[in-house]
């Protein structure tokens, strides 16, 4: 790929679209001064790119049939094997289809980024192997990962493991699925606005979305730098804690990193909760369409921490509920500008830039219509908005983010950790192929009102059963003090081996 000097005309449309008039002595002109600029390019052009070595031997694998996948949740089987021996030996892994496995397809839950090949791996990825981990394969995702539901994907919807036709939820939706139905050990989700804990809650496992900057997100497709999260979705809380010792950690190359405290999660276990105190967040019990069933469901667990020794009492956060309104500039304008114009990445961090996505996915431009409705929402609005305001508004949310932050910092200064429902409903019914758009979106997005404000503030969540509600399990989330992971797998692990969560 090369840059060759603009053409007269070409230089008077980019002019234009600078709000510059030139004459044809100025194009001129500035041809001549842009070829030095021109040969750099060149020059960069020609130089091998600084990607990391690929350690281990696999092949793309293959589209599994309808019969092999009756759910939907793979994408791609195709097996790597990890180290000999480590923490992970004998542990299979799903990775979510926004995450680079060089030499298998990624589509990113995108009929437009279909055919992509990444060319290397993610560092978690490498991370797993290194630990002995057996990668099964990718698991299929929502388009450009823009739903907690589970029926925006280009190849279908995702089914819920305990109700075929209702939501696993999203955007890791196939990860929830395959590890609830023990398809595999474990599976890597990764989590904007509730995207591990969502899934989590709806298909009835433990997900955890750690303290922003703990887990490197190289070599994952970004969605927003401020609040990209990725994390470990588990049958249980042990492979929990495990995976993510085996992936926390400075890489070098993620500048989301801020001097992460990382622990040997494991260690936790078995810590118990008594002298644990525990605030009950009011207001996460009183979002738009909470069900009774599942806010009983919770304050039931609730009951079981406080009988296990932990102090247990109602707190109110009011600025809660305003939480997903602040999220929302940020996650709109955020897309717009770094996934969809900025081709994955945008500009102006010190990351480890896949350029061979990069130049895939500029490919949707030509495709648009074939995006998601959720997407289109979002790249509509987003483009609006910077359009008429420029990006003020996201400058403005992020700043008043840190008076949410705040807030919840001052509960964690008498409390814990924080507890409340993960999703206000359990998994709702998928869309029926001719649903509005209305209906579509609405069952898109109406989950995230708990979970969303927890990756604008960057405090640790998880998403742990609590029973089942007709048939489907409800979540209840904990959340800690930044970099506390160790704090929530202690309450977690003893609220898990009280007693199975479905009976609850």
């Amino acid at each position: 790929m090369s840059v060759v000097l603009p053409t007269p005309d070409q230089l008077l449309d980019v002019a234009e679209q600078c709000g510059l008039s030139l004459t044809d002595q100025d194009v001129a002109s500035f041809r001549g001064l842009m070829q030095g600029s021109v040969d750099a390019y060149n020059l960069v052009a020609a130089m091998p790119d600084e990607v990391p070595v690929v350690k281990y031997p696999r092949t793309p694998g293959y589209r599994p049939s309808p019969e092999e996948n009756p759910r939907n949740a793979w994408y791609r089987k195709a097996t790597v094997k990890g180290a000999a021996s480590g923490k992970l030996k004998g542990k299979t892994v799903a990775l979510k289809d926004n995450i680079m496995l060089a030499g298998v397809p990624m589509m990113n839950g995108s009929s437009t980024l279909e055919g992509y090949m990444p060319d290397f791996d993610a560092t978690i990825v490498t991370r797993m192997l290194d630990a002995g981990a057996e990668i099964a394969g990718k698991a299929h995702c929502e388009n450009f990962c823009m739903s907690g539901g589970s029926h925006t994907g280009a190849v279908g919807p995702v089914h819920n493991p305990h109700k075929m036709g209702y939501s696993a939820g999203g955007s890791s939706s196939g990860s929830g699925v395959l590890v609830a139905l023990g398809e595999v050990d474990m599976a890597i989700g990764g989590d904007q606005g509730g995207s591990i804990r969502m899934p989590a809650s709806f298909c009835g496992i433990y997900g955890m979305k750690p303290t922003w900057g703990l887990v490197p997100y190289t070599g994952i497709m970004p969605i927003e730098i401020f609040v990209d999260h990725t994390g470990p979705m588990t049958a249980n809380v042990a492979d929990n804690a495990l995976l993510l010792e085996v992936i926390a950690g400075d890489d070098g190359y993620d500048p989301r990193i801020k001097s992460p405290k990382v622990e040997d999660y494991t260690k936790a276990l078995g810590g118990g909760v008594s002298g644990m105190k525990i605030g009950v967040l009011k207001e996460g019990f009183e979002q738009p369409g909470a069900e009774a069933g599942v806010n009983e469901s919770v304050k039931q667990a609730a009951k079981r921490l406080s009988s296990l020794g932990a102090t247990v009492d109602d707190i109110s956060i009011p600025m809660h509920m305003v939480g997903p309104a602040i999220w929302t500039p940020i996650g709109v304008e955020g897309m717009t500008q770094t996934m969809m114009y900025g081709d994955g990445y945008g500009l102006s961090r010190s990351d480890l830039y896949s350029t061979s996505l990069m130049d895939f996915h500029r490919g949707w431009r030509g495709q648009a219509d074939s995006l998601s409705e959720t997407t289109k929402l979002f790249l509509l609005l987003g483009t609006y908005i910077n359009n008429t305001f420029g990006p003020r508004f996201y400058g403005k949310a992020l700043n008043i983010s840190r008076r949410l932050t705040a807030a919840y910092d001052k509960a964690f200064e008498h409390y814990d950790l924080l507890l409340l429902p993960t999703t206000p409903m359990k998994a709702t019914k998928l869309p029926e192929p001719n649903a509005s758009r209305e209906d579509y979106v609405a069952r898109a997005l109406e989950m995230i009102t708990n979970t969303a404000p927890f990756d604008i503030t960057h405090h640790p969540a998880m998403s742990l059963p609590c029973g089942m509600v007709d048939g489907l399990p409800a979540g209840l989330m904990l959340v800690g003090k930044h970099f506390a992971e160790s704090t929530i797998y202690r309450a977690a692990y003893a609220f898990e081996q009280a007693g199975d969560w479905k009976s609850m």
